[in-house]
């Protein structure tokens, strides 16, 4: 019988080198990812050192972009268990599957989805499972959290997408979604279940479709479960951070005060409301009543998927307005959001229209993965001849224009949430309040760097992920103690500086891997 053996002379080579070589052989960004969740199954603690080295590269494989096509596909890719499922066909014996979950006892942070929202990409029913496992993925390079300790779950409700139930290979349940008493039903036996067989458990939420009310009684209420939804109110608040920043440098432009920025949301849906409503308190915070904070924000109502759009506004009595530079001639804003999900939506007349009214204008096209983006960074560059301050949803790369390399932003909330993970982790919170969440984006405005502040940063760069996880998770704790959320009352008797460092000592670390240290057979 065959031993199987290392090489003789394996010890002698850089493994990690070979993998990142492997990695880079890959053209397509499907067949990347299929090779790292290969590489995490053979070898998780090698998946993780590699991914700390090189996050700019590999973390828009693992999650957006390329997450969205792998859960799209995820039925035809799927290669081995990652994940656990919860089916609709589980009900009324939930708490079995979940209690033969390994290391149960470990369990400190879980995200949920159900398939239904995914990046704009309709209803994915069980495909959505690699949300989860990216988002966990991010917690635990972004914030330290151990892997073990980590669980995604996938709701299998059924889908009402038909060619997925007509898919022979679709690994889900072939159903309709449930609605009604069906669905309540399930999801108080679920939330019940997951805080009896894990009560040590943070549980983010992301993308669970459900009407208001269930919201509120399931899944939104706080006070008797530990769950955030970190695809809703965490970016709200993390866009917020963004915009702090960027105004601050178009102010500086400018000369303008901070209190005089106009913001104009291109996309009424409920992420632009949800944003909008979150900058109120950037305006509310410099002092302005609320009336006042709501006059500095326009949203624009997209009446059909053809672009065209109605400026809303109180005050405003002539004809209405359906082309966005008209819009932007009338309201004259300073700030241009993106949340439509329309492609190339931001021509180059909108951008340009933006440039002659501002030094520096702010333009933000959050709407992602790439091929929904309202506007490429190379075109926002070319057309404002460098001026603009520019954050997207999802990643580009930087750009050289007229001898001048500029750096893009990215409004990736992977800078927020893990730190609001070990934060609550650490602190033993009952639940995750939104001042928790808000203090969380309020520190992270404060935390670009000298290099970075001089390059017109909006965001932080991302090789510095763990020093602002902490920090984000310093606020976010000290904030839960304030409210008298936090059960880990020792926590409170240190200064910032001793529980920054308890913070940091508590990230884990995938254990140094020494080859030369593999007995040869």
């Amino acid at each position: 019988m065959s031993v199987t053996r290392f090489p003789p002379h394996f010890y002698n080579t850089d493994h990690r080198q070979r993998c990142l070589e492997q990695l880079r052989s890959k053209s397509a960004s499907l067949e990347k990812y299929i090779y790292l969740n290969g590489l995490k199954g053979r070898d998780s603690n090698l998946f993780y050192d590699i991914l700390l080295g090189n996050m700019a590269e590999m973390i828009p494989v693992l999650y957006t972009p390329t997450v969205g096509e792998a859960c799209v596909q995820y039925s035809h890719i799927w290669r081995r268990p990652e994940g656990l499922y919860v089916s609709i066909q589980d009900k009324g014996h939930i708490r079995d599957i979940l209690t033969a979950w390994p290391n149960a006892h470990d369990a400190r942070i879980a995200v949920v989805t159900d398939g239904s929202r995914i990046l704009g990409l309709g209803d994915l029913g069980a495909n959505g499972l690699p949300i989860s496992v990216g988002k966990l993925d991010l917690y635990i390079v972004g914030a330290g959290v151990k892997p073990t300790s980590t669980i995604p779950i996938c709701l299998d409700l059924g889908t009402n997408t038909q060619r997925y139930l007509d898919d022979p290979l679709y690994i889900g349940v072939r159903r309709l979604r449930p609605t009604g008493k069906e669905m309540d039903e399930f999801m108080d036996e679920f939330m019940q279940a997951m805080q009896d067989v894990f009560p040590k458990l943070a549980r983010p939420i992301r993308r669970i479709s459900l009407p208001t009310t269930r919201l509120g009684i399931s899944i939104g209420t706080v006070s008797q479960y530990r769950v955030f939804n970190d695809d809703v109110g965490v970016p709200c608040f993390f866009e917020m951070h963004g915009f702090i920043n960027a105004a601050r440098l178009s102010s500086t432009a400018s000369g303008r005060q901070l209190s005089d920025h106009r913001l104009l949301f291109f996309g009424a849906g409920s992420a632009g409301i949800g944003v909008a409503k979150q900058l109120l308190s950037f305006f509310t915070r410099l002092g302005m009543s609320p009336e006042e904070a709501k006059s500095r924000i326009y949203l624009t109502a997209e009446a059909s998927r053809n672009t065209k759009n109605s400026l809303h506004v109180q005050d405003y009595d002539g004809p209405q307005l359906t082309n966005l530079v008209d819009i932007i001639n009338h309201v004259k804003p300073t700030a241009l959001l993106g949340l439509s999900t329309l492609k190339n939506a931001f021509t180059e007349d909108v951008v340009k229209a933006m440039s002659a009214l501002n030094a520096r204008p702010i333009i933000l096209p959050l709407s992602n993965p790439v091929h929904l983006c309202e506007l490429d960074y190379q075109d926002a560059i070319a057309w404002t001849n460098g001026k603009v301050i520019y954050a997207s949803g999802s990643p580009y790369q930087p750009v050289t224009y007229d001898g001048v390399r500029y750096e893009p932003g990215q409004g990736n909330n992977m800078y927020i949430f893990p730190g609001i993970g070990l934060g609550a982790i650490l602190c033993k919170t009952r639940h995750v309040s939104d001042a928790m969440v808000e203090q969380a984006a309020v520190a992270l405005a404060s935390s670009l760097d000298a290099d970075e502040h001089a390059a017109g940063l909006v965001y932080p760069r991302l090789a510095r992920i763990r020093d602002l996880s902490a920090h984000v998770a310093l606020a976010v704790m000290r904030q839960a103690q304030t409210e008298g959320l936090d059960t880990n009352r020792y926590l409170r008797t240190l200064s910032d500086e001793d529980l920054l460092e308890l913070i940091r000592d508590k990230m884990w670390q995938p254990p140094t891997m020494e080859l030369a240290s593999i007995s040869r057979l």
